[in-house]
Formats: C-alpha cells, structure tokens, sequence
C-alpha cells in the first residue's frame, strides 16, 4: 500500500540529473514534497535515496551518511570536467603496474584534503562554480577535508583502473580520481560511476526508474531506516515534545518516535541521558 509519507530506493539510470528523478517522483506521487539525500552526476548511475511527504525532514539526516560507490578511471585522458563527458584537455600513453596502483588507492585513507571541482553546484561568492566554468572566468577553487572510509583496488586493464570506495558526505569521486591520477604521475578521467550504498541501503533493494514508473517499487518508512522504539505520545509528555524540549526518560533505546492516533510527531535522539528532538514530524 502506498502512503502519503515515505522512501523509495531508486536505481538512477545514466544521462538523468538527480533533480530530473525528483521531478518524475513529484509528478507520479502528485506532491511538491519530494527530495534526494545526496546528488548523482548525469553520468552516474545507482542508488538514489528519495524521501516523500513529511519525510523529506529526513533529507538532510540522510545525506549526513556514508556512501560507497564502483568508479572507473580512464587512463590517458585529461577532461575539463574530470569526467568522460567533458572536453578533452590532454591525451598520453600511460603504462602502470597494479602494485603501483594499489599503494596510491591506499595512501588516500583517512582524511583527505580535497579541491572542489569547478563543474559543480558550489556557491563562491552567490555564484555556482559551474556558471564561473562556462563563462571563462577564472576561481580560486574551495577546498575542504573529507574522509576515505574505505578504499579498494578491483581490477586494471585495457587503461581502465576499477575501484571501491567509501566516503562521507560532500566528497567529490572526480576530484578524487583527479588526485589519485597526480599521485601516479599521469593523467585519467572518470569514466563511470555507480553508487551500491548509502548508510543502511543497498543498491540491490532499489528499484528501476521503469518499475517505479509502473508502480512496482517498495515504500519504506521511518521504522525500516533506523532502529528504533515507537512511543505513544502520553498526556504528560505531549506538550512537552510538541515543544521540542529535551526530555529525560526509563529508555535504553537511542532512538524513540513519538506517535499519536498512528502519526509520526517527532524523532528524539538519545544524548548522554538526555533525549534530544531531531526532527519534528
């Protein structure tokens, strides 16, 4: 049964924005409520987390969670964009060993210091950086430190390196591939990119844009997404947590969602011995 709150695992296909699957979702489910928890490029594709109705409050809970993806560079090749669709600014022959590869991939653990590419939707000075690029106007790009959870040498061959790789939110796989290039001392563009989890799903449980489109897919709530206790919302505490105050309860669980006649009103957070309010339904 589909509900008016929810979230849908979504498999991006390549060529559509992640604005441009808000935008099907939207019109499919009828309502302006709609938003994804982490942008994909164009040419990526995989898992996109979209959240519906009052659960967009959840949006930037979400995004705040790791993400693993499959990346591929192509070897040899330099880009405007650091990735295969843009202009190409360089070719080479490139000759590497997987030893060589596999200490680079490494080196990249932990916390990383990392550029901002300039085709992105990064505000400098009110103006996204993408406008600056096509315009022709020059900008010292943002940088910003990011951490590498994970990372993991696949395969190489034919020119193409493939990797894993887990990250937190806000890091730029291009960039990333831009820097791992550097270190080996030769040029590469990503050339795909697929997204297989973030936080607690799973590309495998996300479903097709068509199958979506023909109402097979699965809604999810609240309950699936985290582990939690649900509390019915007493007469005692009522005014309290439609207040947002902190509250001090008998609970282990680092979770509770106040519910009353069978709607979510608020998620609190277990704080040291104090709960918390998140998010006010």
């Amino acid at each position: 049964m589909k509900t008016n709150n929810g979230i849908i695992l979504l498999n991006k296909p390549q060529s559509y924005t992640s604005r441009d699957i808000v935008n099907i979702v939207s019109k499919k489910l009828k309502t302006k409520k709609v938003g994804h928890t982490g942008t994909l490029d164009p040419l990526a594709t995989g898992l996109l987390v979209i959240c519906y109705g009052k659960y967009t409050k959840l949006v930037n809970y979400l995004t705040m969670t790791t993400k693993t993806y499959l990346a591929e560079i192509k070897l040899g090749i330099k880009t405007d964009t650091l990735d295969i669709t843009g202009k190409v600014l360089e070719t080479k022959h490139v000759s590497l060993e997987e030893d060589q590869i596999k200490k680079v991939l490494n080196s990249f653990l932990g916390v990383y210091h990392m550029e901002v590419p300039i085709y992105s939707a990064v505000k400098v000075n009110g103006k996204k950086l993408y406008e600056y690029a096509r315009s022709g106007l020059s900008i010292t790009l943002p940088t910003k430190d990011v951490k590498i959870y994970a990372i993991d040498f696949l395969s190489y061959h034919d020119d193409i390196i493939t990797f894993s790789v887990t990250v937190e939110k806000g890091t730029y796989i291009r960039s990333l591939i831009k820097d791992i290039c550097l270190k080996l001392h030769t040029i590469g563009t990503m050339s795909n990119l697929i997204r297989i989890k973030q936080g607690p799903f799973n590309l495998e449980d996300a479903c097709s844009l068509e199958d979506f489109q023909n109402n097979n897919y699965q809604v999810l709530n609240i309950r699936d997404v985290l582990p939690l206790k649900e509390y019915p919302l007493t007469e005692a505490l009522a005014s309290k947590v439609l207040n947002g105050n902190k509250l001090t309860l008998p609970e282990t669980s680092e979770y509770l969602l106040f519910t009353q006649d069978n709607e979510d009103i608020a998620l609190y957070k277990k704080e040291a011995n104090t709960y918390c309010c998140s998010i006010m339904f």
